[in-house]
């Protein structure tokens, strides 16, 4: 039951090369000659977290066992509010995978900052806390010479709802061409604990804070809808005379639009005639 993603770092006159997550997990590291990965953490661990750290370590390429320096590592990183159901529930996944996890607590760090700005909105509050996570990962991915590795989902990733330079922040993505209810699907078939399928998906950035409840509409809901708007290019009307409601179907579409930033490196002002990631985009002509 492989699930196949393309491989898009390697573009070429052929076709991409149809790859395995396992594939295309174990290819990005051995490019990038990286010793591990280590798990990027949403809130604590949330499902995608979980099964994300369960494929690498079951499936992607951990081909040596805890004590070796090629082992993936977990990252719990809470915050002083953050549920300690997470912190159980990751210390629950790590267990089964006989992976290790260190802990590393973020409140100091974010309330220095909140704080000192008077931040009371939960948005910004949350931002920071995931930008702050991204500060910890980002330098132990130094200490110990690994990627660190995105478990944000195509359904996340199309609605916006991340935090740029904060969960979205990684060096490879094995989930990022999966919807949600595909994780699912995987978090099944990689036998994860119940209590992590069956929870209401949150990055626990605020008290009671759930996805679906910011979202306005179930992860169900959008998966159903998406599927048809952006894999079969499904136009407005061939949307609404599928069944869906007009209403939702625009306020879907106009997530899409306002958030396409967070899914694009930053434009660079064209001012020669080789810039960077117009021009100058692939590395073919200088790998040996």
């Amino acid at each position: 039951q492989s699930l196949l993603v393309s491989n898009k770092r390697q573009e070429s006159k052929a076709q991409h090369r149809p790859l395995s997550m396992g594939g295309f997990t174990v290819e990005e590291k051995e490019q990038l000659k990286a010793l591990g990965f280590i798990i990027d953490p949403k809130g604590i661990w949330s499902l995608h977290v979980q099964q994300t750290a369960a494929d690498a370590r079951k499936r992607l390429g951990a081909i040596r066992r805890v004590t070796h320096l090629l082992d993936n590592q977990g990252i719990m990183m809470p915050y002083r509010t953050s549920n300690p159901e997470s912190e159980a529930h990751a210390r629950l996944v790590a267990d089964a995978l006989d992976m290790p996890v260190r802990k590393v607590d973020i409140s100091a760090m974010v309330d220095g900052y909140l704080d000192q700005e008077s931040i009371p909105a939960n948005m910004r509050r949350g931002n920071a806390m995931a930008r702050a996570r991204m500060i910890v990962l980002y330098d132990l991915s130094e200490e110990w010479r690994g990627l660190v590795i995105g478990t944000s989902n195509k359904t996340e990733m199309l609605l916006g709802y991340s935090t740029l330079f904060g969960d979205s922040a990684c060096a490879v993505n094995p989930l990022g061409d999966l919807y949600k209810h595909q994780v699912f699907q995987l978090a099944e078939y990689l036998e994860l604990p119940d209590e992590v399928i069956h929870k209401a998906p949150s990055a626990d950035l605020f008290e009671g804070q759930t996805d679906e409840d910011e979202l306005g509409f179930s992860y169900a809901e959008a998966d159903k809808l998406l599927y048809p708007m952006v894999d079969k290019r499904y136009n407005e009307a061939q949307l609404i005379e599928a069944g869906f409601e007009p209403e939702f179907v625009r306020m879907v579409a106009k997530r899409i639009i306002r958030n396409q930033y967070k899914r694009c490196l930053p434009p660079i002002a064209k001012l020669s005639h080789r810039t960077i990631n117009q021009d100058f985009r692939y590395l073919r002509d200088w790998l040996a």
